[in-house]
């Protein structure tokens, strides 16, 4: 009758209001960019991306980039690796630094010392005196414990304020070689432009004033939005119908100030997935928030597929890894190891609708301790070129199940990945 008609509307009025509704009718990249704009995180429409799937496209098309700037060029990375590549970029930084652009570049104390090929005192003093300024973040001395903790992990490079490239590599020959322990170094970078540089410049900025003690300041650093093929040329392009109109938030963990941020930033991606989740990382000992969270997924239906590599460059790592792999599979999820070389890309993929590229590890290392940076893109194409990728990679990767699982791990191995995962709070 009318007074039962009447009473639906009302209550659907109120869920509506108390976003009950609403939430289950918004798709997750809704859902999580408001979860990330409630923690801070400021979101921009107008950008391109251009995924860099190797170190032969990352180092090509940024050295083409930084050939061209005009104005300045700022590097922060974890390190920087005293070999054939990381000469190459100091000479061509230097050369810029003598025709006029500002070049400003700090790297993380302790990646330098744990570095097989550092930068020492004589490699900075000739970088120094070439016109480069850079500095160490926090460098390691006695008592070394003191500097364990709170690294600069991020790998940004932002040149004359209109693009930035970030992502998982730092500076090494070996991004382009590999390594001879496990073959080809596989990683994940990319290009961006429009507003969303002007956050990686704020993050730069800050580090550069706790570090170098001086305040970069000036309209000249925040150009805005500008037509980066009208000014650079060469460059690889953002393919996508939406190029210039992608939506970008971009997640700053710093350590004391914004300690959970990453954490929560992936939990609600995970929380709010829908359909599906992609991951791909090279260090998975996951913290509770994000382990729980993938364990709501797939209890929900959610299909969860995650790659990691059977190889790294941390000897415990594929067995922790492994042993973490084994319990999401046993609840349902689909693990592939990744066979041929180390995977090393974060990236994760959610309902085809959005997708991240960062910095962050899916480790206590990167979520409970480390300076890290993430991009949250809000594109279906650029998730659906990782998709793709995801896709190619699987060709690559033993797929995990029950009955292969004692054959890919022996006995030590799985009794080693069961001892290691009580130390993952701490690595």
């Amino acid at each position: 009758d009318m007074r039962s008609f009447v009473y639906l509307v009302v209550c659907i009025a109120w869920l509506g209001a108390t976003g009950v509704v609403r939430a289950q009718e918004l798709p997750s990249d809704s859902l999580t960019r408001r979860a990330l704009e409630d923690m801070g995180v400021r979101f921009s429409c107008n950008n391109r991306v251009v995924l860099l799937e190797d170190g032969f496209e990352k180092f090509d098309d940024m050295f083409d980039a930084i050939r061209q700037a005009r104005h300045f060029v700022h590097l922060e990375y974890f390190n920087f690796r005293n070999d054939s590549i990381g000469n190459v970029l100091f000479r061509l930084l230097a050369r810029k630094a003598q025709e006029g652009v500002k070049v400003r570049a700090l790297f993380d104390g302790f990646g330098n010392s744990s570095n097989d090929q550092p930068l020492k005192k004589e490699h900075l003093e000739h970088i120094r005196q070439s016109g480069v300024e850079i500095y160490a973040f926090d460098p390691v001395v006695f008592p070394w414990i003191n500097h364990a903790y709170h690294r600069d992990h991020r790998k940004i490079v932002i040149i004359d304020g209109v693009m930035v490239y970030t992502g998982g590599m730092n500076v090494a020959d070996y991004y382009l070689h590999g390594r001879p322990e496990f073959g080809a170094w596989r990683d994940m970078h990319m290009r961006i432009e429009g507003d969303a540089v002007t956050e990686y410049e704020r993050i730069f900025r800050t580090m550069w004033a706790k570090v170098a003690d001086e305040v970069i300041d000036g309209p000249a650093y925040y150009p805005g939005d500008r037509n980066v093929s009208a000014l650079f040329t060469g460059l690889k392009p953002d393919t996508c119908a939406t190029a210039g109109e992608k939506v970008i938030g971009v997640v700053d963990r710093i350590p004391l100030v914004q300690p959970k941020i990453m954490r929560k930033a992936y939990q609600a991606a995970i929380d709010n997935a829908q359909h599906h989740v992609r991951l791909i990382n090279p260090y998975p000992t996951l913290v509770r928030n994000v382990k729980k969270a993938l364990y709501r997924a797939l209890k929900r239906g959610v299909r969860v597929e995650f790659m990691v590599s059977s190889k790294s460059d941390i000897p415990m790592s594929p067995d922790v890894s492994a042993y973490r792999m084994h319990k999401l599979m046993k609840r349902g999820a689909d693990v592939y190891f990744y066979e041929e070389g180390f995977h090393h890309s974060k990236v994760m993929m959610v309902d085809s609708a959005f997708c991240t590229v960062g910095s962050a590890n899916l480790n206590s290392r990167s979520l409970s301790f480390d300076y890290e940076v993430n991009a949250f893109i809000m594109d279906s194409c650029t998730t659906n070129c990782l998709n793709g990728i995801f896709e190619q990679d699987k060709l690559s990767s033993t797929y995990l199940t029950s009955d292969n699982w004692k054959k890919m791990r022996s006995p030590k191995r799985r009794f080693m990945g069961w001892l290691y995962h009580f130390l993952s709070p701490f690595i």
